[in-house]
């Protein structure tokens, strides 16, 4: 078995369109297994991609120009972060979410094209790939082998572990197959030539391209519909904030206004207190006075007493 076999095979099978890949994957797998059972059997472990992994698999091949523009602002990003070029870093990251943005768009046209919608969590799925691309050099050169099985997600701090997000490990580095300019992917699977044998991808003209320009009309169309209802909800949810909020900001004012007129009220009383504690003071030292008084008039008639006795 060699690696080279093993890369062509996954390299049919993972340009297929997604509903094809298990049960071409299989048939592939039994008819290998006569004359070749070590390839047979790592053919049969080839795991089916996330839908966000086939549509980035399907943008290589389809529109490896724009993949490639992404990649090459991605190299010129990490470069410029490694220099500490903050300039030239702010002007490449705004480039590289305008890029991510619009190839995304793409890739979600391209997937209609075949058959298939991207909602807006797997388009979100795909973009998050494209962008670890750009962020870490392994990632990139996972994206450009078009075998993923997994989307991808890098924050460009900490190298990011690309364990099983390829179909097959070593094929970092690996160029896939482009689509044809204008073409759509036989849903029959591999071909078979006169003998019998797999031809493998079976590339055919394209019978409708308005059909196909309407179908990618329709999924633009439908994003707008999803970014418009994403945006109705936001708007709802904000003014249930505003209203939620403005009944708080209500029930905080009235209970200010009620602590104020307690205040007030427990102000007056402690006046009312101050003037009392000030009568009750000069009571006190009056009271202490006429004690003092009387102790020294007791002691003064005790001690005529105790004369008279003696």
């Amino acid at each position: 078995m060699s690696d080279d076999a093993l890369l062509e095979a996954a390299d049919r099978l993972y340009g297929l369109p997604l509903p094809d890949f298990t049960p071409a994957r299989d048939a592939l797998a039994k008819e290998l297994r006569a004359e070749d059972r070590p390839l047979s059997d790592r053919v049969k472990k080839l795991k089916k991609p996330s839908v966000a992994a086939w549509a980035v698999n399907l943008l290589v091949r389809g529109e490896p120009g724009q993949v490639d523009q992404v990649l090459t602002v991605g190299a010129a990003l990490r470069e410029a972060q490694a220099s500490l070029d903050g300039d030239e870093l702010r002007a490449l990251t705004r480039q590289r979410r305008q890029l991510t943005a619009a190839v995304t768009k793409q890739a979600r046209a391209l997937a209609a094209q075949h058959g298939q919608r991207l909602t807006g969590s797997v388009a979100d799925q795909v973009e998050a790939t494209l962008t670890a691309a750009m962020l870490d050099a392994g990632a990139a050169e996972a994206v450009r082998s078009g075998l993923l099985v997994t989307a991808l997600a890098a924050t460009g701090v900490d190298e990011l572990d690309l364990a099983g997000a390829m179909g097959v490990p070593e094929s970092a580095g690996f160029t896939p197959t482009p689509l044809a300019a204008g073409s759509g992917v036989d849903r029959t699977g591999a071909d078979q030539d006169e003998e019998g044998a797999a031809t493998g991808l079976h590339v055919v003209p394209d019978p409708d391209a308005d059909t196909k320009r309407l179908a990618a009309a329709r999924q633009e169309l439908a994003d707008a519909e999803d970014q418009r209802n994403r945006a109705a909800a936001a708007v709802r949810a904000a003014e249930r904030d505003v209203e939620a909020l403005e009944a708080r900001s209500l029930q905080v004012q009235s209970e200010i206004d009620e602590l104020r007129r307690r205040l007030g009220e427990l102000e007056d009383t402690a006046e009312d207190v101050d003037d009392q504690l000030t009568g009750a003071r000069s009571v006190a030292e009056s009271a202490r006075a006429d004690a003092a008084s009387a102790d020294a008039e007791r002691d003064r008639i005790a001690a005529r007493v105790a004369e008279l006795e003696g």
